[in-house]
């Protein structure tokens, strides 16, 4: 007789769920698990930490503190991450006492680029969609020998960095000199600048079972590194181009076995070419506008995935258009003091959907809420959104 996989039993609701972090994707995540039934628990360090506020449980303590760690796993019957920085260590530690979702071997790839560029470049052989040229800085030496291909460049830190943290574009080896001293000579990749025509993600959740799912790919603007805006609508794509995008981010989420919901940047070149960015293991700032356009969101999707439970193919009912709000907007009016922006007018607008995270403080660059605009038209969103812009002093998306 063939032997047949075990499937494990389904986590249902009434169980408690933990995540690992407490941020606002952490707490859109909990919204979602509370919204279904479950109970939930956040690991964070932050005694206000926008899913700790608003979690059953919140424990408060160092992401790698054993004790922590201890009274968490105690808690729950599985455990996520909300962001790619968790230690992976401490998703290892967790997965000893309750299934953990992504696993700590599929978070370690997006925490190191230099492993994550080396993955996407081999499962790329297969898909056609490779990396950015790129050549690995690590040491002094690295910088002098460095082939000029790789000019213009970006140097990336090969950990930690974010919204465009740790990233300096360089254009001769003395500048890549500076610039690699600037970093504190930590390790690095020198990422090719390429001729960018427009950026695209896909989000898509894999269950436990191989199953995927995805939302349409969703092309993003981004300012200063920093996710300005994404359109969720029928684009300029051609459709070959959009089975190609989805391939590949299926390709990847398959190759590294991935369970959860997970993101992958693209860049369109000028040349029509397709290439593959970075990819997120959780869901992306791209993806927000899903609570509001679509029959279910990429939060709901964690959840499913996490527990074990079917996924459903997500269906979008109405275009959108999604606006990051930064702490900049709080200063509009006066650039020494916080000041609440209009969020009456806002509202007064037709599909419009405010996503505040719950954080105490505004400050410039500081990823403050989201705002969904949706409509039964592509041309009464654009419309709309251009109102909402104008009101809230939005000057680029």
């Amino acid at each position: 007789m063939p032997h047949q996989k075990t499937v494990a039993s389904p986590i249902l609701p009434g169980a408690t769920l933990g995540v690992m972090g407490g941020g606002q994707l952490g707490r859109m995540f909990i919204h979602a698990a509370q919204s279904m039934g479950y109970t939930t628990a956040v690991l964070d360090p932050d005694a206000n930490s926008p899913a700790g506020l608003v979690s059953h449980h919140h424990v408060q303590t160092d992401y790698l503190d054993a004790d922590g760690l201890k009274e968490l796993a105690q808690l729950c019957q599985a455990v996520t991450t909300e962001f790619e920085n968790v230690p992976a260590q401490s998703l290892m530690a967790l997965s000893k006492s309750c299934p953990v979702a992504p696993s700590a071997a599929a978070v370690a790839v997006a925490q190191d680029r230099r492993v994550e560029k080396a993955r996407l470049a081999e499962i790329g052989k297969a898909s056609g969609v490779v990396p950015v040229p790129y050549a690995l800085i690590e040491k002094d030496m690295h910088v002098s020998l460095v082939d000029t291909i790789y000019l213009p460049g970006i140097l990336k830190s090969a950990t930690q960095g974010y919204d465009g943290k740790g990233q300096i574009k360089v254009t001769t080896k003395a500048q890549l000199a500076i610039a690699w001293a600037q970093l504190g000579k930590v390790p690095c990749v020198l990422e090719l600048m390429v001729p960018l025509h427009e950026e695209f993600s896909v989000v898509l959740a894999r269950g436990e079972d191989g199953r995927i799912v995805h939302f349409a790919p969703q092309r993003n603007v981004h300012i200063n590194g920093i996710l300005a805006a994404t359109y969720a609508h029928e684009s300029d794509l051609k459709p070959s181009d959009v089975k190609e995008l989805v391939d590949a981010a299926k390709a990847i989420a398959n190759s590294i076995k991935y369970v959860g919901v997970l993101c992958v940047e693209f860049f369109l070149l000028i040349d029509g070419s397709l290439v593959v960015n970075e990819i997120a293991p959780r869901p992306y700032n791209s993806g927000h506008y899903t609570l509001d356009a679509c029959d279910v969101s990429q939060f709901e999707l964690q959840v499913r995935a996490l527990c074990r439970v079917p996924l459903p193919q997500p269906h979008q009912h109405s275009p959108a258009i999604m606006l990051n709000l930064l702490g900049d907007l709080w200063f509009k009016t006066n650039p020494n003091a916080a000041q609440t922006p209009p969020w009456e007018k806002v509202l007064a607008l037709p599909g419009t959907h405010l996503h505040l995270y719950g954080k105490s403080e505004a400050k410039p660059g500081r990823k403050m809420g989201h705002l969904t605009i949706t409509g039964s038209s592509l041309e009464a969103v654009q419309t709309t959104t251009q109102q909402a812009a104008k009101i809230l002093g939005i000057d680029k998306y």
